[in-house]
């Protein structure tokens, strides 16, 4: 009777399991992702886009220095957003989360609106300098108002709200944050659990936010391998994505059988 428990546990535990890509600037369109999904990806992370006037002018500087990103105008991101998050839905049974950089909460209520969106993703985690100059980002973090922000989004949203962060940033308590979005409202907390000089994620920050929070956790950093997809799991988080090993439009294992 104890093993039949145990066992029930686990396999509920495993269908709960999210597996995520995640997004990339300049390359997670809908297209991208249809070519992701059959290696067992059940939710596509479509983005980084930038949906807001001071976001978007930030971007155009980055595109002229070279870095790939969505050049979208900011009268057509919305409807640009929904075509391709359109094109998934009508091709796959993929969730569709959108990641979004925004000053302000407004567009992302917006975009929360789309009935082809399923979760809008608040992004505090890009770390170039001119989106971190307007406050966007991963200077998200530093806000004062960021826990209004997000329950704002929450509080107004049609869609689940997810919010990526990026982990042990300098003068930046990580678990404070993670509690914080947790107290905030948000369905899921993105954590890219980066380790300074480390090809690995921080397996110990992710064992720390799952024992200190209730909220879901998609674990990522370089995850290339099941190997690391069991690691991050084992250590706390609910879900994984998966960024750089699938950059080329394919992985080499399958997460079917996770």
């Amino acid at each position: 009777m104890i093993f039949n428990f145990f066992l029930l546990f686990f396999i509920l535990r495993s269908v709960l399991y999210i597996k995520v890509l995640a997004p990339m600037a300049g390359i997670c369109n809908g297209d991208f992702a249809l070519k992701l999904i059959p290696y067992g990806f059940d939710t596509v992370t479509l983005g980084g886009f930038n949906i807001d006037k001071l976001s978007i002018d930030a971007g155009s500087k980055i595109i002229k220095r070279g870095r790939k990103e969505f050049n979208i105008p900011y009268s057509k991101i919305i409807s640009f957003i929904d075509d391709e998050a359109s094109k998934v839905k009508n091709n796959s049974d993929a969730q569709v989360s959108v990641n979004l950089r925004s000053v302000n909460p407004d567009r992302i209520i917006e975009v929360s609106k789309l009935e082809s969106v399923d979760i809008v993703e608040i992004n505090c985690h890009c770390r170039q300098e001119e989106l971190q100059r307007i406050s966007c980002g991963q200077a998200m973090l530093e806000r004062p108002d960021l826990k209004d922000y997000i329950k704002k989004v929450v509080d107004n949203s049609d869609a689940q709200v997810s919010v990526k962060i990026r982990g042990n940033v300098d003068d930046v308590d990580t678990l404070a944050i993670s509690k914080l979005i947790d107290d905030a409202g948000a369905d899921y907390l993105h954590v890219d659990a980066m380790k300074p000089g480390i090809f690995d994620a921080d397996y110990d920050l992710i064992s720390k936010i799952s024992n200190n929070t209730n909220i879901f956790i998609i674990g990522n950093n370089s995850i290339d391998s099941l190997d690391k997809v069991h690691k991050i799991l084992n250590a706390g988080a609910d879900g994984f994505s998966i960024a750089r090993a699938a950059i080329n439009g394919k992985l080499n294992f399958d997460l079917n059988d996770i």
